[in-house]
Protein backbone atom coordinates (compact mmCIF):
# COMPACT_ATOMS: atom_id res chain seq x y z
CA UNK A 1 0.00 0.00 0.00
CA UNK A 2 1.47 3.33 -1.06
CA UNK A 3 0.28 5.70 1.77
CA UNK A 4 0.24 9.96 0.94
CA UNK A 5 0.73 10.81 5.17
CA UNK A 6 0.12 14.30 5.74
CA UNK A 7 1.51 16.69 8.21
CA UNK A 8 4.58 14.56 8.43
CA UNK A 9 6.83 16.31 10.83
CA UNK A 10 3.80 16.63 13.00
CA UNK A 11 4.07 14.65 16.41
CA UNK A 12 1.11 11.92 15.24
CA UNK A 13 2.18 12.09 11.59
CA UNK A 14 5.68 11.50 12.63
CA UNK A 15 4.91 8.37 14.88
CA UNK A 16 2.54 7.09 12.49
CA UNK A 17 5.08 7.22 9.41
CA UNK A 18 7.79 5.53 11.61
CA UNK A 19 4.83 2.48 12.31
CA UNK A 20 4.09 2.20 8.63
CA UNK A 21 7.45 2.24 6.84
CA UNK A 22 8.29 -0.50 10.10
CA UNK A 23 5.54 -2.82 8.90
CA UNK A 24 6.96 -1.86 5.13
CA UNK A 25 4.36 0.50 3.77
CA UNK A 26 5.31 2.95 0.90
CA UNK A 27 5.33 6.02 2.55
CA UNK A 28 5.16 9.57 1.24
CA UNK A 29 5.19 12.34 4.29
CA UNK A 30 3.74 15.78 3.30
CA UNK A 31 4.63 19.08 5.73
CA UNK A 32 4.87 22.68 5.01
CA UNK A 33 6.78 22.88 8.36
CA UNK A 34 5.38 25.97 9.65
CA UNK A 35 6.38 27.81 13.06
CA UNK A 36 3.18 27.62 15.02
CA UNK A 37 5.80 25.91 17.60
CA UNK A 38 9.22 25.61 17.38
CA UNK A 39 10.41 24.07 14.48
CA UNK A 40 13.54 22.31 15.76
CA UNK A 41 11.32 19.54 17.10
CA UNK A 42 9.71 19.41 13.62
CA UNK A 43 13.46 18.60 12.16
CA UNK A 44 14.26 16.46 14.97
CA UNK A 45 11.34 14.07 14.10
CA UNK A 46 12.10 14.10 10.64
CA UNK A 47 16.03 13.32 11.44
CA UNK A 48 14.74 10.24 12.81
CA UNK A 49 12.91 9.49 9.86
CA UNK A 50 16.22 10.16 8.07
CA UNK A 51 15.02 13.31 6.35
CA UNK A 52 18.34 16.06 6.91
CA UNK A 53 17.36 19.55 7.28
CA UNK A 54 19.78 20.82 5.27
CA UNK A 55 18.37 18.66 2.30
CA UNK A 56 14.68 19.97 2.58
CA UNK A 57 13.54 22.32 -0.21
CA UNK A 58 10.49 23.36 -1.08
CA UNK A 59 8.08 20.93 -3.32
CA UNK A 60 11.57 18.42 -4.11
CA UNK A 61 11.53 14.86 -3.21
CA UNK A 62 14.11 14.26 -0.13
CA UNK A 63 15.18 10.67 -0.15
CA UNK A 64 15.06 9.14 3.39
CA UNK A 65 18.72 7.50 4.33
CA UNK A 66 17.08 4.94 6.98
CA UNK A 67 13.88 3.97 4.78
CA UNK A 68 14.79 3.14 1.66
CA UNK A 69 10.45 3.12 1.02
CA UNK A 70 10.29 6.75 2.74
CA UNK A 71 10.25 9.87 0.63
CA UNK A 72 9.74 13.43 2.31
CA UNK A 73 8.24 16.58 0.32
CA UNK A 74 8.01 20.34 1.93
CA UNK A 75 4.27 21.04 0.45
CA UNK A 76 1.47 23.15 2.39
CA UNK A 77 -2.35 21.29 1.84
CA UNK A 78 -3.26 24.66 0.99
CA UNK A 79 -1.80 24.97 -2.32
CA UNK A 80 -3.80 23.08 -4.79
CA UNK A 81 -2.33 23.47 -7.46
CA UNK A 82 0.98 21.75 -5.95
CA UNK A 83 -0.74 18.98 -4.10
CA UNK A 84 -2.61 18.48 -7.43
CA UNK A 85 0.79 17.92 -9.17
CA UNK A 86 1.90 15.89 -6.30
CA UNK A 87 -1.04 13.47 -7.04
CA UNK A 88 -1.05 13.38 -10.59
CA UNK A 89 2.84 11.84 -10.59
CA UNK A 90 2.00 9.72 -7.56
CA UNK A 91 -0.44 6.34 -7.47
CA UNK A 92 -1.76 6.56 -3.72
CA UNK A 93 -3.75 3.71 -2.58
CA UNK A 94 -4.32 5.76 0.96
CA UNK A 95 -4.42 8.91 2.04
CA UNK A 96 -4.26 9.87 6.03
CA UNK A 97 -4.99 14.04 6.87
CA UNK A 98 -3.31 14.86 9.84
CA UNK A 99 -2.19 18.19 8.52
CA UNK A 100 -3.87 21.28 9.86
CA UNK A 101 -3.96 23.97 12.25
CA UNK A 102 -4.28 22.34 15.79
CA UNK A 103 -4.93 23.80 18.83
CA UNK A 104 -8.03 25.52 20.79
CA UNK A 105 -6.55 28.40 22.58
CA UNK A 106 -4.55 29.81 19.59
CA UNK A 107 -7.93 29.86 17.56
CA UNK A 108 -9.38 32.52 19.97
CA UNK A 109 -5.99 34.79 18.73
CA UNK A 110 -5.75 33.43 14.86
CA UNK A 111 -8.99 32.28 13.25
CA UNK A 112 -8.28 33.07 9.85
CA UNK A 113 -5.41 30.52 9.81
CA UNK A 114 -8.03 27.70 10.64
CA UNK A 115 -10.24 28.72 7.98
CA UNK A 116 -7.31 28.11 5.10
CA UNK A 117 -5.93 25.03 6.77
CA UNK A 118 -8.42 23.14 8.26
CA UNK A 119 -11.20 23.82 5.67
CA UNK A 120 -9.24 24.92 2.46
CA UNK A 121 -6.67 22.53 3.21
CA UNK A 122 -8.88 19.63 3.35
CA UNK A 123 -11.04 20.59 0.58
CA UNK A 124 -8.30 19.91 -1.26
CA UNK A 125 -7.48 16.38 0.06
CA UNK A 126 -11.14 15.96 -0.59
CA UNK A 127 -10.65 16.88 -3.60
CA UNK A 128 -7.36 15.27 -4.96
CA UNK A 129 -8.92 11.95 -3.66
CA UNK A 130 -11.81 12.65 -6.09
CA UNK A 131 -9.89 13.60 -8.47
CA UNK A 132 -6.95 10.73 -8.91
CA UNK A 133 -9.17 7.77 -7.56
CA UNK A 134 -7.96 7.31 -3.94
CA UNK A 135 -10.28 4.99 -2.54
CA UNK A 136 -9.49 5.52 1.20
CA UNK A 137 -9.35 8.61 2.85
CA UNK A 138 -8.01 9.08 6.96
CA UNK A 139 -8.31 12.25 8.92
CA UNK A 140 -8.06 13.72 11.62
CA UNK A 141 -10.80 15.43 13.68
CA UNK A 142 -10.58 15.68 17.24
CA UNK A 143 -12.50 15.38 20.70
CA UNK A 144 -13.17 19.18 20.72
CA UNK A 145 -16.15 18.45 18.34
CA UNK A 146 -18.09 17.23 21.63
CA UNK A 147 -17.83 21.06 22.49
CA UNK A 148 -20.59 21.43 25.42
CA UNK A 149 -21.74 18.13 25.46
CA UNK A 150 -22.65 16.96 29.28
CA UNK A 151 -23.20 13.52 28.99
CA UNK A 152 -20.47 11.49 28.99
CA UNK A 153 -18.86 9.18 28.40
CA UNK A 154 -18.80 10.81 24.62
CA UNK A 155 -20.37 8.41 21.64
CA UNK A 156 -19.73 8.96 18.19
CA UNK A 157 -23.62 9.02 18.38
CA UNK A 158 -24.20 12.22 20.55
CA UNK A 159 -25.00 14.96 18.85
CA UNK A 160 -22.06 17.82 18.22
CA UNK A 161 -23.59 20.69 16.78
CA UNK A 162 -22.37 23.03 19.96
CA UNK A 163 -18.65 23.55 19.30
CA UNK A 164 -17.18 25.71 22.10
CA UNK A 165 -14.30 27.17 19.61
CA UNK A 166 -13.66 27.52 15.95
CA UNK A 167 -11.25 24.68 16.26
CA UNK A 168 -13.80 22.17 16.87
CA UNK A 169 -15.86 23.63 14.42
CA UNK A 170 -13.07 23.31 11.86
CA UNK A 171 -13.23 19.72 12.73
CA UNK A 172 -16.74 19.25 12.65
CA UNK A 173 -16.75 20.72 9.16
CA UNK A 174 -14.30 18.11 8.24
CA UNK A 175 -16.19 15.08 9.06
CA UNK A 176 -19.74 16.86 7.22
CA UNK A 177 -17.55 17.68 3.97
CA UNK A 178 -15.73 13.89 4.44
CA UNK A 179 -19.08 12.46 4.36
CA UNK A 180 -20.52 14.44 1.40
CA UNK A 181 -17.50 13.39 -0.22
CA UNK A 182 -18.16 9.72 0.87
CA UNK A 183 -21.38 9.97 -0.65
CA UNK A 184 -21.19 11.41 -3.69
CA UNK A 185 -18.04 9.51 -5.31
CA UNK A 186 -17.48 6.99 -3.31
CA UNK A 187 -14.46 7.65 -1.31
CA UNK A 188 -14.36 5.70 1.77
CA UNK A 189 -13.25 8.26 4.85
CA UNK A 190 -13.24 7.97 8.26
CA UNK A 191 -12.87 10.58 10.70
CA UNK A 192 -11.12 9.95 14.08
CA UNK A 193 -11.50 12.02 17.48
CA UNK A 194 -8.38 12.12 19.32
CA UNK A 195 -8.76 12.41 22.99
CA UNK A 196 -5.30 14.50 24.42
CA UNK A 197 -2.42 12.56 22.75
CA UNK A 198 0.80 12.59 24.77
CA UNK A 199 4.09 11.00 24.70
CA UNK A 200 7.92 11.48 23.19
CA UNK A 201 8.24 14.67 20.58
CA UNK A 202 5.09 15.49 21.63
CA UNK A 203 3.48 19.13 20.83
CA UNK A 204 5.22 21.66 22.98
CA UNK A 205 1.63 23.57 23.09
CA UNK A 206 0.04 20.74 24.75
CA UNK A 207 -0.44 20.48 28.63
CA UNK A 208 2.12 17.09 28.94
CA UNK A 209 5.04 19.46 27.31
CA UNK A 210 3.96 22.83 28.85
CA UNK A 211 3.62 21.40 32.58
CA UNK A 212 7.05 18.65 32.72
CA UNK A 213 8.92 21.92 30.96
CA UNK A 214 7.77 24.95 33.61
CA UNK A 215 8.06 22.23 36.64
CA UNK A 216 11.69 21.29 36.00
CA UNK A 217 12.63 25.10 35.47
CA UNK A 218 10.58 25.98 38.94
CA UNK A 219 8.01 28.07 37.36
CA UNK A 220 4.35 28.01 38.07
CA UNK A 221 1.95 26.23 35.76
CA UNK A 222 -1.17 27.48 35.43
CA UNK A 223 -4.05 25.11 36.35
CA UNK A 224 -7.18 26.24 35.16
CA UNK A 225 -10.33 25.79 36.28
CA UNK A 226 -9.04 25.84 39.34
CA UNK A 227 -7.96 22.23 39.15
CA UNK A 228 -11.66 20.85 38.11
CA UNK A 229 -11.05 19.22 34.66
CA UNK A 230 -10.71 16.11 33.39
CA UNK A 231 -9.10 14.73 30.67
CA UNK A 232 -9.16 11.42 28.50
CA UNK A 233 -5.40 11.09 28.26
CA UNK A 234 -4.27 8.80 25.85
CA UNK A 235 -0.72 7.83 24.92
CA UNK A 236 0.97 7.99 21.43
CA UNK A 237 1.41 4.75 20.85
CA UNK A 238 -2.23 3.87 21.32
CA UNK A 239 -3.18 6.57 19.19
CA UNK A 240 -1.34 5.33 16.01
CA UNK A 241 -2.50 1.56 16.77
CA UNK A 242 -5.90 3.09 16.32
CA UNK A 243 -4.83 4.55 12.97
CA UNK A 244 -3.11 1.46 11.95
CA UNK A 245 -6.36 -0.29 12.09
CA UNK A 246 -8.45 1.92 10.61
CA UNK A 247 -5.74 2.05 7.32
CA UNK A 248 -5.83 -1.88 7.35
CA UNK A 249 -9.85 -1.95 7.41
CA UNK A 250 -11.10 1.43 6.10
CA UNK A 251 -15.14 2.09 6.41
CA UNK A 252 -17.25 3.85 3.67
CA UNK A 253 -17.87 6.66 6.01
CA UNK A 254 -17.11 5.84 9.79
CA UNK A 255 -16.30 8.02 12.71
CA UNK A 256 -14.41 6.78 15.96
CA UNK A 257 -13.36 8.09 19.23
CA UNK A 258 -9.36 6.85 19.72
CA UNK A 259 -9.25 7.27 23.69
CA UNK A 260 -7.79 5.51 26.38
CA UNK A 261 -11.26 5.56 27.90
CA UNK A 262 -10.66 6.83 30.88
CA UNK A 263 -11.16 10.21 32.58
CA UNK A 264 -8.24 11.39 34.52
CA UNK A 265 -8.20 14.56 37.10
CA UNK A 266 -6.00 17.02 35.99
CA UNK A 267 -4.15 17.14 39.19
CA UNK A 268 -3.93 13.49 39.67
CA UNK A 269 -2.11 13.79 36.52
CA UNK A 270 0.35 16.83 37.45
CA UNK A 271 1.13 14.23 40.71
CA UNK A 272 2.33 11.50 38.86
CA UNK A 273 4.17 13.72 36.46
CA UNK A 274 5.54 15.50 39.48
CA UNK A 275 6.43 11.83 40.83
CA UNK A 276 8.13 11.22 37.75
CA UNK A 277 10.54 14.55 37.70
CA UNK A 278 11.08 14.00 41.38
CA UNK A 279 9.67 18.23 41.48
CA UNK A 280 7.31 19.47 43.19
CA UNK A 281 5.20 21.60 40.85
CA UNK A 282 3.93 25.32 41.56
CA UNK A 283 0.31 25.36 41.02
CA UNK A 284 -1.00 28.77 39.76
CA UNK A 285 -4.82 28.27 40.14
CA UNK A 286 -6.82 29.88 37.49
CA UNK A 287 -10.27 30.31 36.52
CA UNK A 288 -11.82 28.74 32.92
CA UNK A 289 -10.01 29.85 30.31
CA UNK A 290 -12.32 30.39 27.03
CA UNK A 291 -13.33 27.87 24.49
CA UNK A 292 -12.22 24.86 26.59
CA UNK A 293 -14.33 22.28 28.14
CA UNK A 294 -14.10 20.96 32.16
CA UNK A 295 -14.08 17.67 30.54
CA UNK A 296 -13.61 14.97 28.38
CA UNK A 297 -14.11 11.08 28.29
CA UNK A 298 -14.55 8.91 25.10
CA UNK A 299 -17.05 5.42 24.68
CA UNK A 300 -14.35 3.78 22.86
CA UNK A 301 -16.68 0.51 22.02
CA UNK A 302 -17.47 1.11 18.62
CA UNK A 303 -13.89 0.71 17.12
CA UNK A 304 -13.30 -1.75 19.46
CA UNK A 305 -16.21 -4.03 17.96
CA UNK A 306 -14.95 -3.10 14.42
CA UNK A 307 -11.99 -3.33 14.58
CA UNK A 308 -10.60 -4.80 18.07
CA UNK A 309 -9.13 -1.72 19.23
CA UNK A 310 -7.29 -1.72 23.07
CA UNK A 311 -5.24 0.74 24.45
CA UNK A 312 -2.76 -0.62 26.21
CA UNK A 313 -0.88 1.96 27.88
CA UNK A 314 -1.21 3.27 31.74
CA UNK A 315 -1.18 7.20 32.42
CA UNK A 316 1.88 5.78 35.01
CA UNK A 317 3.46 3.71 32.86
CA UNK A 318 3.28 6.31 29.76
CA UNK A 319 4.08 9.59 31.86
CA UNK A 320 6.95 7.15 32.37
CA UNK A 321 8.11 7.30 29.38
CA UNK A 322 7.44 10.86 28.22
CA UNK A 323 9.53 12.25 31.21
CA UNK A 324 12.37 9.47 30.14
CA UNK A 325 12.04 11.12 26.87
CA UNK A 326 11.67 14.42 27.72
CA UNK A 327 14.85 14.55 29.83
CA UNK A 328 17.01 13.13 27.51
CA UNK A 329 16.02 15.77 25.02
CA UNK A 330 16.47 18.39 27.09
CA UNK A 331 19.81 17.98 28.64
Amino acid sequence: MKVLVTGAAGFIGFHLCLKLLKEGFEVIGLDNINDYYDVNLKYERLKLLGIKKEEIKDKLFVLSSLFKNFKFIKLDIENAQDLNTLCESENFDTVCNLAGQAGVRYSLENPPTYIQSNIVGFLNILEVCRNYNIKNLCFASSSSVYGLNESQPFKTTDKTDQPASLYAASKKANELMAHSYSHLFGINCTGLRFFTVYGPLGRPDMAPMIFAKSISEGEKINVFNNGEMSRDFTFIDDIIEGIYKVLKKPSKYKIYNIANSKAIKLLDFISILEKELNIKANKNFMPMQKGDVVSTYADISEVQKDLDYKPKTSLNEGIKIFVKWYKEYNL
